[in-house]
């Protein structure tokens, strides 16, 4: 009986919350549902909020409310977790109030938003690129802002995706062999391509140690003409290796692959 009257009671407050809801819905009082929208977003009440800051955003445009409500709505999505929108609102908001009170915050959202809509580093990375775009753009303008190393942290990651997608990439041709091609040359180019463009990332030594493995494997599967000069380049690549990761995680695999290739050079 206690269990069934705390449902009864729980539908009874849910259906009167809806009702109350409703009621504010259909007013024509701007202030009320204002208030109310407010009311509803301090409780987490998002959906909710967002219509009722919609609903009123018509009638306070051009007052000094405007970007009051315009910045709630881009939070009332991004409390929905709907971020594509909430980007939307706070994109919205630079453009219409470039020197508004809440522009600052508005800048960083743009790129937090692309940066929580920013998928694994295997599939498509537009959300990934629109993030970095947005963190740089955000850097450059706002030098001396308190969320410079949030910003900072988060294009970083953004970039080591970036990274990881191209060793995906370059892993993928090292897979290939000699199918179709020499996919261990495309490896070797995609790799350095990598490191190049993110010099910082830290899959730095699993780009640079796939490079060298790449070398390798296409030396071992070579035409003989071609055989002495790509284990010479393999051990050129070692050194390379081991004098930037002396005490890496691949040395071992690193070892291996420069007494196997020194002795095919002495012979």
């Amino acid at each position: 009986m206690k269990k069934y009257s705390f449902f009864l009671l729980l539908f009874a407050f849910s259906f009167y919350s809806c009702s109350d809801y409703q009621k504010i819905l259909k007013s024509n009082d701007s202030e009320l549902k204002y208030t109310k929208a407010i009311a509803y977003f301090d409780k987490g009440d998002f959906i909710e909020a967002s219509t009722l800051f919609e609903d009123v955003s018509v009638d306070f445009k051009g007052t000094d409310r405007s970007e009051t409500v315009l910045n709630y709505m881009a939070k009332s999505y991004m409390g929905q977790k709907d971020y594509s929108s909430a980007s939307e609102y706070y994109t919205t908001y630079v453009k219409t109030y470039p020197k508004g009170k809440f522009v600052v915050e508005s800048k960083f959202m743009i790129g937090y938003c692309f940066y929580l809509d920013s998928p694994d580093a295997r599939l498509d990375q537009s959300a990934t690129h629109s993030a970095i775009a947005a963190f740089q753009e955000f850097l450059e303008t706002y030098p001396e802002s308190d969320r410079v190393a949030e910003a900072t942290k988060l294009l970083d990651e953004m970039n080591d995706k970036l990274a990881y997608k191209a060793y995906f990439n370059a892993k993928l041709y090292f897979n290939l062999g000699n199918y179709l091609g020499n996919n261990y040359e495309s490896a070797v180019v995609a790799a350095q391509n990598a490191l190049k463009q993110f010099p910082a990332t830290i899959y730095r030594e699993e780009l640079s140690f796939l490079i060298l493995e790449a070398k390798f494997e296409q030396s071992e599967q070579s035409v003989e003409l071609k055989k002495l000069d790509r284990y010479r380049s393999t051990i050129d690549e070692y050194y390379n290796f081991i004098n930037e990761f002396p005490s890496g995680k691949f040395r071992k695999k690193a070892d291996k692959i420069f007494n196997e290739s020194k002795k095919i050079v002495k012979e």
